[in-house]
């Protein structure tokens, strides 16, 4: 008899990803409340706790409640928590969907930090849920060996968490490698992608999926937006990586709806809400919400930011989303509005960054490749247009960009990206290139975390890529599941001695396909 697929309630839901918080081997539950009180009474961590956007003295710490309660946090040098710190608690309420987040200070000197998470019932300390542990290991500020992982595009596609066949697996092969980070590269969910609760495979078997209320229809509201990031928190691979691994996130479309702009009105029926704009800024609230990310009062809705990993790597994170032009043919000749990609700020932003930066390696994440061609119908969603000539439309930006890079001798920039659901590695060089005004560099994409699977993609020779590695489903077959094996990540490592970079491409087992190995540029001696 085959086990009936499983669509969860709103109460099951809350109960199931309560017990996922707490129940998950590899993320420890210390010690026990000294007051027997009724379970209802006790807040429990919903899912997983997570941190993020860490530099080297701070980090972002996150947890979510069952309940309207108080969240407390105890950090310490080590996992048996001897002469912790607790941190000034904070009250999660329903108007942050119960979530809490400290900007956790003053971590200088502790290299890896331990961090529990804990909610009491409001006006009565003594209703303390059970804690669930967390870990983070600090940037460095002198030279060390690093490491980081990074994809993107989870639960696309119509693939949910199928637990039968062991949940959302790649990040288990990702926690397994011990990173000092990762890198998300964006659709961290797939808002406009409802799932269904069995679907057929080729080989007669049948995918099941765990469904929730938020999870059968596409996403308008602000609560709905925020479940789509809380099924993530339903599979005990997730849970068990976000407590290990701090995340850098970033988004891009499917955290809104496929390929949109800020000023798009949809033509889509499934959708009673057209407004993008307002689509979105719902969107953007749940992922800044559910993302561990640290939000500045100069500038609450920016997600663009930088983290300094020591004298060996600095990571700049891009939002290639937020700031573009209307999808077109991308044909245009002379730079506007509507060919904006980075968006002017960004655009200065990250090049006096680059500028600024002491780093050794410059790791650019961008939420979109450079030289695919990404068609949106008849129009084009990304970069590239197809057109093999000199700059037209958006490539206008990056040519400035990649100019500028050249212009201000900024050495050693290598981009990672996700989002076209295969793995690959391009090295892009002047020599091949109808543009020439740039210095060469590789581009790393890996991807889907869980999701459908493509490709590969044409390539536009504009900056003259050269596919140098890819890995793909066979010709014709595409949005194939994350059981036929092409689910992809990318590990990178920093030698912290010869400074030189490895970048392996990865399969969900976390076998290695590809290798590349880049040695830095010599930095130019001071004056």
């Amino acid at each position: 008899m085959t086990k009936p697929s499983r669509i969860l309630t709103r109460r099951d839901f809350l109960l199931t990803s309560g017990q996922v918080g707490v129940g998950l081997a590899g993320i420890e539950l210390l010690g026990a409340p000294a007051i027997v009180l009724a379970e209802g009474r006790r807040p429990t961590v919903e899912g997983s706790v997570m941190s993020g956007d860490v530099l080297a003295d701070r980090a972002m710490l996150w947890g979510r409640a069952s309940m309207p309660s108080r969240m407390w946090i105890d950090i310490a040098d080590n996992p048996e928590f001897r002469g912790a710190r607790q941190l000034a608690p904070v009250d999660v309420l329903p108007g942050s969907d119960l979530i809490g987040k400290i900007d956790a200070t003053g971590l200088g000197g502790m290299d890896q930090v331990h961090y529990r998470v804990r909610f009491a019932a409001l006006g009565d300390k003594r209703a303390m849920g059970e804690p669930v542990v967390g870990q983070l290991r600090l940037p460095p500020t002198t030279p060390r060996n690093l490491r980081f992982v990074w994809s993107g595009d989870v639960v696309g596609q119509g693939w949910g968490i199928d637990e039968a066949r062991g949940g959302m697996r790649t990040w288990e092969a990702m926690r397994r490698v011990q990173p000092d980070f990762f890198i998300h590269s964006g659709d961290s969910v797939y808002a406009d992608g409802p799932l269904e609760a069995e679907v057929a495979l080729d080989d007669g078997s049948t995918w099941r999926n765990l469904v929730t209320p938020a999870k059968q229809k596409v996403a308008e509201t602000l609560a709905e937006y925020r479940g789509q990031h809380a099924y993530n928190h339903l599979d005990a691979n997730f849970c068990r990586f976000a407590a290990e691994v701090p995340m850098l996130a970033q988004w891009d479309d499917h955290e809104t709806v496929n390929n949109w702009y800020p000023q798009e009105i949809l033509d889509d029926e499934r959708y009673s809400e057209k407004n993008v704009a307002l689509l979105s800024a719902r969107a953007r609230q749940a992922f800044v919400e559910y993302m561990p990310i640290r939000m500045t009062t100069e500038a609450p809705q920016r997600i663009y930011r930088r983290f300094s990993y020591g004298p060996g790597m600095e990571v700049f994170m891009l939002d290639m989303r937020s700031y573009r032009g209307p999808n077109s043919t991308n044909l245009q000749s002379k730079a506007s509005n509507a060919t904006a990609f980075l968006g002017e700020n960004q655009f200065r932003w990250l090049r006096q960054a680059l500028n600024d930066s002491t780093a050794t390696w410059k790791i650019i994440a961008a939420d979109m490749p450079i030289g695919m061609v990404v068609p949106d119908g008849e129009l084009f969603e990304a970069i590239a247009n197809g057109d093999n000539g000199q700059p037209l439309g958006r490539e206008l930006e990056i040519a400035r960009l990649l100019q500028a890079i050249r212009d201000d001798d900024i050495r050693n920039v290598v981009w990672f990206t996700a989002d076209v659901h295969y793995t690959a590695a391009h090295h892009y060089a002047p020599e091949r290139a109808a543009f020439k005004q740039f210095k060469p560099f590789w581009e790393f994409v890996s991807g889907p975390l869980h999701a459908g699977t493509f490709g590969p993609s044409e390539m536009d020779a504009t900056f003259g890529p050269e596919v140098v590695f890819y890995k793909a489903p066979p010709e014709g077959q595409k949005n194939l599941p994350p059981s036929a094996g092409y689910q992809f990540f990318g590990q990178v490592d920093l030698d912290g001695e010869s400074e030189a970079l490895t970048v392996r491409l990865k399969d969900s087992d976390g076998t290695t396909l590809h290798t590349q190995v880049l040695a830095p540029e010599a930095r130019v001696a001071s004056a």
